[in-house]
């Protein structure tokens, strides 16, 4: 039932271009792997998908069990045009970290075990993190009801859009740069990187990077969400994202993109420094509230409570 991994081991040399289809396949057969892909998949379609659709339902239908729903928007979301061409960038969130678990196991083989069960168990618990908050206080944001692209109407139909903070998109695709960039480290022959700066790391990191900007242009998330997201993710791990990674993150957004966004429509230099500064401006103030001890949460939830827009 494992998959023989000797004729390609060593041969994958970039992280673009790996099928995810045949990645879903590997782990599948691998007896090793399977059960972490197993719980993975479980936490996502729970604390995502239907923990998500009962609020919905609960709202709709006026139950006793609503759970507050804050508006999160932010007036600077208005200097960042609606751009259709990046939901192409937005989905590609879950192709990311499939990637990711494809080049480990094609370039190290069966070393690679581990660090890829660990990466799923990590993602498993990252959507449980997150649902603390989506539990107590549910979030949305004015998104245009766009469907002149056939990916519009399945992210109508599929995303009921009420768990904007802190955002997973966001949460994801650091997780999943910071553990790539670990398990490279771990796993990396001599002399096959160059410290945190190896072309593989920061191929994933640009990725992460060209996300995070398309959930602004495709208006699935407020500027507010992006900094609620990386606050999240220094608690979920400090130790993969650090303040100081946290701050150099936010400081490369809306600069060069990758060769996946060379060509799609951006914002300007000077709203691009205006929405890095608040970005950096409200982690810093999460990351403050966050240090005096009442737990993670509190920051996160008084910032949804005290919205100018009330609570829907």
């Amino acid at each position: 039932m494992v998959v023989v991994k000797r004729a390609v081991k060593g041969s994958v040399e970039r992280v673009a271009g790996i099928s995810a289809p045949s990645v879903f396949l590997r782990v599948y057969l691998n007896r090793r792997l399977l059960p972490h892909a197993r719980r993975c998949i479980a936490s996502i379609l729970y604390n995502f998908f239907f923990c998500q659709y009962r609020a919905a339902l609960a709202r709709a239908f006026r139950t006793k069990r609503q759970i507050p729903v804050s508006a999160v928007d932010h007036e600077l979301d208005g200097l960042i045009p609606f751009y259709p061409g990046w939901i192409g960038v937005y989905l590609d969130f879950v192709g990311l970290w499939v990637r990711m678990i494809g080049f480990l196991l094609g370039r190290f083989g069966e070393r690679a075990w581990d660090a890829a069960a660990g990466f799923m168990d990590s993602m498993s618990e990252l959507y449980r993190f997150a649902g603390r908050i989506y539990q107590k206080n549910l979030s949305t944001t004015e998104r245009p009801f766009y469907i002149g692209r056939p990916r519009f109407l399945l992210l109508h139909i599929f995303d009921p859009h009420l768990m904007c903070i802190p955002s997973l998109h966001v949460m994801v695709v650091i997780l999943t740069y910071t553990r790539f960039a670990r398990a490279l480290g771990e796993l990396g022959a001599p002399g096959e990187l160059n410290g945190d700066c190896s072309r593989w790391a920061g191929e994933c990191r640009r990725g992460a990077l060209d996300i995070t900007e398309a959930i602004l242009y495709v208006k699935q998330h407020s500027v507010n969400c992006v900094a609620a997201a990386m606050y999240a993710m220094t608690c979920f791990d400090r130790t993969g994202f650090p303040p100081e990674e946290a701050e150099d993150f936010a400081s490369r957004l809306f600069r060069d993109g990758g060769p996946q966004t060379a060509a799609l429509p951006r914002i300007g230099g000077e709203e691009a420094e205006t929405i890095r500064a608040y970005i950096l401006e409200l982690y810093r103030r999460f990351l403050a509230r966050g240090e005096e001890g009442e737990g993670w949460e509190k920051p996160l939830l008084d910032f949804l409570k005290a919205r100018d827009n009330g609570v829907l």
